[in-house]
């Protein structure tokens, strides 16, 4: 048998081979179809209910409202599903409730509970929508948020646990609080 030929089918078929292998390294090493998004059961909460006029109602046992992120998102608008999903921020001075005199009410893009009132609004001159107190302490829910390096407070829907903002405590009289929310979580229903 010649050796050229042997050199040459050896080096043809180990080339075959390698690459075969690289193929299947590539293959099994590459990232597999996400699993299903394992969500949290849904449970009761109390919420107070407000007339679109801000009228209180009477406060009611609900489920909250469990969607994976595929459904939120076909149900929201872009920047609307990355703050209430994500705890994403909008640009200072560009939400569209920032600088709104109206009157009316705040209620959750997402689920459409009452969250704030205009008559709590007020100026804090940082460009987001900012109250000195929620509608309901029962329709908002408060969480520690240890993010950016800094001890803050979060602040989502209790029902659908939408991410609103986060409040601080260099407010007004009456409470000294600034819920600081993006325009993007909420949806301003005007008297």
């Amino acid at each position: 048998m010649d050796n050229s030929r042997f050199t040459r089918r050896f080096f043809v078929i180990g080339g075959v081979t390698a690459a075969a292998g690289v193929a299947a390294h590539h293959f099994l090493a590459a990232p597999q179809v996400e699993a299903e998004q394992k969500l949290p059961a849904p449970h009761e909460v109390m919420i107070v209910e407000f007339s679109d006029t801000g009228v209180e109602g009477r406060t009611v046992k609900v489920m909250t409202i469990v969607k994976s992120d595929a459904e939120w998102k076909s149900e929201l608008p872009g920047e609307s599903f990355r703050v209430t999903r994500h705890a994403d921020t909008e640009y200072p001075f560009t939400g569209k409730y920032w600088n709104n005199h109206e009157k009316g009410l705040y209620r959750c893009i997402r689920c459409d509970t009452a969250l704030f009132s205009y008559m709590t609004k007020f100026e804090s001159g940082t460009g987001w929508p900012s109250f000195w107190q929620p509608i309901a302490k029962q329709n908002v829910l408060e969480t520690g948020d240890g993010s950016l390096g800094m001890a803050r407070t979060a602040v989502a829907c209790r029902r659908c646990d939408a991410h609103l903002g986060h409040v601080i405590d260099d407010g007004p009289e009456p409470t000294g609080l600034r819920y600081c929310m993006n325009s993007a979580s909420l949806k301003f229903v005007p008297y």
